[in-house]
């Protein structure tokens, strides 16, 4: 919460400013944001639990509140969403500034602020991965990679098709937009899971997956799509490399759980000064993170990895009470970052502009409803298994289909109304898969009928 040097380069409007000036407005606006963020989750989070539904919807309803749908306090400079004028006139009250310039800090900084939500989401997915039963999931690799193959295909081609059949929609927006739908958040699915108990069952191993797998299916997809939007050749050498790199990173996490977390326990054994375990598995982590994203893959996979070649580690309980604080404060951060960047504007019927989003976000919001749903049926398996939970599991695009709308609306790919509509989509299944998954799950907490038995996990499929 330090504030940032200032940056080497200035607008003429923060030129005018002096350096105290300029470190006493960041620093203020950075601590407002975070009191914001904390006070606004908490207290929903507090509502949320005593309704019996899972904290996370609290943190995401938080930042639609004081984001750019509500009070305009926490607005992500990309929603192009203008902040709150009683905020900025109490920070350059206060700091004797002009308001412009209040504002233009403001923008200035939040990428620091997206960085500690990034460190948030890596964080949980990390623990995800240290939670994760090597064996469990290796034996219901096949299952996952079945549900995912079916949770990317289904929407993506009934979203195209209907783009184009129903709605007239050409060709290159329809088929981003049929892309944007095959993404499935992971870091949103495993805060409910873990929540409700459920995320060491055979469903909850299934969907984890299955959403690593989507993850690899998106960004093959999303490769593809570029590539046609530029009006070049489709070249198939990069594809089929990012599909070969990818089989062999989850393979190589996979080895590595069994062969490298011997070696961090020897190398923890040897440290003596305090934080070790916290340090160290950091380092993994952004070793990890770096790899994947070297190799074009997204950073999360490598968080997810690094935790999965520690899952088998010793110390394995004593990195999760380290990682947990950090997964509390900056996982929070996250999810009320995606809350806030969300414009619901966009859904006022009263507007004639919306009128065609809502029926295109309706017909998406349905297909990709059905398509995820439906992917829970699309494996074959001789254990009970509650389906319906593994589909809904797969719903919630969250921070990824906002990934996707971002990278579509930026190479100007689709038009105002169709943005507008997969906006809605991944509003609406980010919504409601939490809600939906409480209500199907209720209160039993799964036994051990639903864990993956070791007879499977004697006899494991390979997840690739």
């Amino acid at each position: 919460m330090l504030a940032a040097a200032m940056p080497p380069l200035l607008t003429p409007l923060l030129a005018e400013i002096s350096a105290h000036d300029f470190e006493m407005a960041e620093t203020l606006i950075g601590v407002a944001r975070f009191v914001l963020i904390f006070v606004a989750a908490r207290a929903l989070a507090e509502v949320l639990v005593r309704l019996q539904l899972p904290t996370i919807l609290g943190e995401l309803l938080a930042g639609v509140i004081i984001g750019a749908s509500g009070l305009h306090l926490l607005v992500p400079p990309d929603t192009h969403a203008q902040l709150s004028e009683g905020f900025v006139t109490l920070v350059s009250g206060l700091v004797s500034i002009p308001p412009d310039s209040v504002a233009e800090i403001y923008n200035e900084s939040f990428p620091s602020l997206e960085a500690v939500a990034q460190l948030g989401l890596y964080a949980l997915l990390f623990l995800v991965g240290l939670e994760t039963e090597l064996e469990e999931l290796v034996a219901v690799g096949a299952q996952a990679f079945t549900v995912a193959v079916a949770g990317v295909v289904l929407p993506f081609a009934l979203g195209t098709w209907g783009l184009m059949a129903l709605f007239h929609v050409d060709a290159i927006p329809a088929i981003f937009a049929g892309a944007s739908m095959t993404a499935t958040s992971i870091g949103i699915t495993a805060s409910v899971f873990s929540e409700l108990g459920y995320l060491k069952t055979r469903e909850g191993q299934i969907v984890i997956g299955a959403a690593v797998l989507d993850d690899i299916l998106g960004i093959v997809i999303l490769a593809v799509v570029v590539s046609l939007a530029s009006g070049g050749s489709l070249d198939i050498a990069p594809i089929v490399k990012l599909v070969a790199a990818a089989a062999v990173f989850v393979v190589a996490a996979i080895g590595l759980s069994r062969t490298a977390a011997p070696a961090f326990d020897w190398l923890i054994d040897k440290f003596k000064a305090p934080g070790e375990v916290l340090v160290a598995s950091f380092v993994l982590l952004a070793l990890s993170c770096f790899t994947a994203t070297a190799i074009g893959l997204e950073a999360a996979l490598g968080a997810f990895a690094a935790g999965l070649i520690l899952s088998s580690s010793k110390h394995n309980h004593a990195i999760q009470q380290a990682v947990l604080p950090i997964v509390t404060l900056f996982a929070t951060i996250f999810f009320v970052l995606v809350g806030a960047g969300m414009d619901l504007s966009v859904i006022n019927p009263s507007d004639p502009s919306s009128g065609s989003a809502l029926i295109v976000a309706g017909f998406l919001l349905v297909v990709a409803i059905i398509g995820k749903i439906a992917a829970g049926w699309a494996f074959v398996s001789k254990e009970k298994t509650r389906r319906l939970v593994v589909g809904l599991g797969m719903m919630p695009r969250g921070e990824v289909g906002l990934i996707f709308l971002g990278l579509g609306t930026s190479a100007q790919l689709l038009s105002p109304s169709l943005e507008a509509a997969i906006l809605l989509m991944v509003i609406g299944t980010t919504f409601l898969a939490p809600v939906l998954l409480r209500l199907v799950i209720g209160g039993d907490k799964p036994d051990d009928g639903d864990k993956v038995d070791d007879e499977v996990a004697a006899n494991p499929v390979g997840l690739l």
